[in-house]
């Protein structure tokens, strides 16, 4: 039997693809551990399916025929996997790379604690510095007050530092209430009572809401209340990942805003109601608007035009779109 399934959804970053599945086999060698590989190759156009069949053919390869985003890339391998017995499942994002053991040190530790159901590394920069994954659930504040224009004037505010877990050492292992999905290792078994990603999200915070019912899913009653303080979610920093944030998204810098921004109002929509999503999306406009303005503004006092053209056609699109 399968000990491991480690679940890769690339889109056009065939380079930090290649280095990736090098680091986990790197990370496996002589492990003893039974693993595979899934790769869901969202449509990419640089040649990462000729890749994987020349040079990773040990790779199961997965080709949907389109970009089906991270939710809807990972539940096309996970409705596979789930059908078999394999009992841990290793969401990893493609521009990561395994440094050392950090994989079987995962795996062991959660064998070890029957009690959780999920388990992330400490993830960092390419440059060794280490990368804030660890989350609290999000509170109405903090959907205003985190990655918008509110946090970039005021980066130091309560809402955005508490959300970010900022009170609280990153080089000790710890309950969360999520992390980034950039890399987790997952029970199948969680997955089976939680149920697959919600694909409603096509990039950015579906592993925030898949993650609040994987905390549900040992307990007999869910609800839609905050789960209790005993989390089941824990973070490892002493398993590390290098992640090479927004290789993919990077590639499209107005999307990305918008998949961002319309994930974040699908979240305040299911957690708070519409009333609530409506005020942050007219919030979120009247920020882009402003930016846009401001854009503008140094447009026409041709400081740097050339960045500034590439800015004001960012946040045109994302007002048309938002």
């Amino acid at each position: 039997m399968t000990d491991l399934a480690i679940v890769i959804v690339a889109w056009n970053v065939r380079a930090l693809l290649q280095r990736c599945l090098h680091s986990i086999e790197a990370s496996l060698a002589g492990s003893g551990i039974d693993y595979t590989i899934i790769v869901v190759d969202n449509a990419s156009s640089d040649g990462t399916a000729a890749l994987l069949r020349a040079t990773f053919p040990q790779v199961r390869l997965i080709e949907p025929g389109g970009n089906l985003g991270f939710a809807g890339g990972n539940n096309r391998a996970l409705r596979q996997l789930l059908a078999d017995d394999t009992p841990y499942v290793l969401l990893l994002n493609p521009d990561t790379e395994v440094v050392g053991d950090a994989i079987p040190c995962l795996l062991r530790w959660l064998a070890a604690r029957p009690e959780l159901v999920a388990v992330g590394p400490q993830l960092r920069y390419a440059d060794g510095s280490a990368q804030p994954t660890r989350r609290r659930f999000p509170s109405r504040a903090s959907l205003f007050w985190e990655s918008t224009i509110l946090e970039r004037r005021w980066p130091a505010n309560r809402w955005a530092q508490t959300y970010r877990c900022a009170d609280t050492p990153d080089d000790v292992a710890q309950p969360v209430d999520w992390l980034v999905g950039a890399a987790l290792l997952v029970r199948a078994a969680a997955i089976r009572r939680a149920g697959l990603l919600d694909e409603r999200f096509f990039l950015y915070s579906e592993e925030l809401e898949w993650e609040y019912r994987l905390q549900q899913a040992p307990r007999v009653a869910a609800s839609r209340e905050r789960p209790p303080r005993q989390s089941v979610i824990w973070y490892l920093p002493d398993a590390v990942v290098i992640h090479h944030e927004g290789k993919s998204s990077a590639q499209v810098p107005a999307q990305r805003q918008i998949n961002f921004n319309r994930s974040k109002l699908l979240l305040a929509r299911m957690w708070y109601g519409w009333r609530f999503a409506r005020l942050l999306r007219a919030f979120l406009r009247l920020s882009f608007a402003y930016e846009l303005a401001v854009e503008a503004t140094k447009l026409l006092l041709r400081h740097r035009p050339s960045l500034r053209r590439q800015r004001i056609a960012v946040y045109w699109q994302v007002l048309r779109e938002l």
